[in-house]
């Protein structure tokens, strides 16, 4: 899917194969239309209990199980789930860990605004953010710890998560638009020749309702791990160490992954019910990560190869009207069945979808990369739930994150058809958007996040 809260469409994709992500909802080839429909109506619910942040039950996601050993590269199928062993995901890489990585069951994520115009100093910060971040996610504390330090000074580390495990922690560090020149005009570091073309303002889509509060920023982090106080405890940190450099500008916790690099994993299902991410890249599919996900060199600056591009969207979901529709109109909007999660037309999940058997409407229609020229993005999104909106409602939804090699030809055009026509926009609408290039990984001790940028 795109930035929509899409059921398992979007070609999203960390860096890995695809699956049924795309960027609405199957972004595989189609098949002809087949008379299989009783079939495909069959319900085969599939029970997945999660937890929502903070304790919250709620009966929608996905649970976090076997298909995680892959983000470690164990390809044997005894060994013990990488997510119920709390490991630790390798820091130091060709690529950010956290985009083809297997996907977490929790979130963080933070957009930073710079408060700093002296380059020197954001440099020094984001070597000090990356040796932090690099002894977060392998489980240890930043700098000396939080306990045995001087008396009288403030501990390196805050400390909540002493005695944890890693949790599978990946943190993934990227750069805005602004990062470059400022609304202002501003070229503050001396960057705004080497911002990228694809790096753009994203263009206003017929239905959004931005709030400036919860869009853009300079520098993003997101945290994913499988325990949500390791990944708040790696923000947290974070911003401690950039306090008076760098300031949060909005943040967004989120539960019960929407989408899988993991194919072999049972599908997550989204706040709406429905399975998302059917088709999404697979982490390991390395020639759709490369076809899709990274930047290469000729695709991309110099500094970006071996990157990519990440979109953020915080999708707010009208729950209480959805909860109202019909069971059979709810799949009409998807264009899949609600219990099997299979195309209509189809009796099963994974079989190639019919786009003809759907509505034109349908979101899997619109966003299968048959409607699209081949169009395929890597997802990695979230469900979350805010509290309510003041007015007895749930604020709730899909906190949307896609990763691909260039957003002109990945969501852009995507999203420009699916708000124009997807009959999802009646229950849905687009409250918060960001845009950031996310740098190649860290290579080494002596690496750090954005060298390649600034030197």
């Amino acid at each position: 899917m795109t930035d929509q809260p899409t059921t398992d469409d979007q070609p999203v994709t960390d860096g890995r194969s695809t699956s049924d992500d795309q960027p609405a909802g199957d972004n595989q080839p189609a098949t002809e239309p087949s008379t299989d429909d009783a079939a495909a109506r069959r319900t085969v619910p599939s029970r997945r209990a999660l937890l929502g942040w903070g304790g919250a039950g709620l009966a929608l996601g996905a649970a976090a199980g076997g298909g995680a050993a892959a983000a470690l590269g164990n390809s044997d199928a005894t060994a013990q789930p990488v997510a119920d062993s709390g490991a630790a995901v390798p820091f130091y890489g060709a690529h950010q860990a956290g985009i083809a990585t297997a996907v977490q069951d929790r979130l963080h994520f933070a957009a930073f605004d710079v408060t700093t115009d002296d380059r020197d100093e954001l440099i020094a910060l984001l070597k000090e953010w990356t040796k932090a971040a690099a002894r977060m996610t392998q489980g240890h504390a930043v700098g000396g710890g939080a306990v045995g330090g001087l008396a009288e000074a403030p501990p390196d580390d805050t400390g909540e998560a002493l005695g944890l495990k890693p949790s599978r922690l990946t943190l993934t560090f990227g750069v805005g638009p602004t990062l470059f020149k400022d609304k202002k005009g501003k070229d503050r570091f001396g960057l705004a020749g080497r911002r990228p073309e694809a790096l753009l303002e994203l263009p206003a889509f017929p239905g959004d309702n931005l709030d400036a509060a919860r869009s853009g920023g300079d520098l993003c982090v997101q945290a994913c791990a499988d325990d949500p106080q390791v990944a708040v405890h790696a923000i947290r940190n974070l911003a401690r160490i950039g306090m008076g450099k760098v300031a949060i500008r909005w943040s967004q916790l989120g539960f019960g992954k929407t989408s899988s690099t993991t194919p072999d994993a049972q599908t997550p299902r989204n706040m709406m019910g429905f399975k998302d991410g059917t088709r999404n890249i697979a982490g390991t599919d390395s020639a759709a990560l490369d076809k899709h996900v990274w930047v290469g060199a000729k695709t991309g600056p110099e500094w970006l190869v071996g990157g990519s591009y990440l979109v953020a969207r915080r999708i707010r979901m009208h729950i209480e009207t959805w909860d109202r529709t019909s069971l059979q109109e709810q799949e009409d909007v998807f264009g899949r069945t609600k219990g099997e999660g299979a195309p209509i037309g189809k009796p099963r999940e994974r079989d190639e979808p019919i786009l003809k058997a759907m509505l034109p409407t349908a979101h899997v229609r619109l966003a299968h990369p048959d409607s699209n020229g081949g169009v395929r993005i890597l997802r990695r999104g979230y469900s979350f739930t805010d509290g309510t909106d003041g007015l007895g409602r749930l604020d709730a939804g899909l906190f949307f994150l896609a990763y691909q090699r260039d957003v002109r030809q990945g969501f852009i055009p995507v999203q420009q058809k699916l708000a124009r026509n997807d009959a999802l926009n009646e229950y849905i609408q687009h409250v918060g958007s960001a845009l950031f290039a996310v740098p190649p990984g860290v290579r080494g001790a002596d690496d750090w996040w954005g060298r390649a940028l600034f030197t």
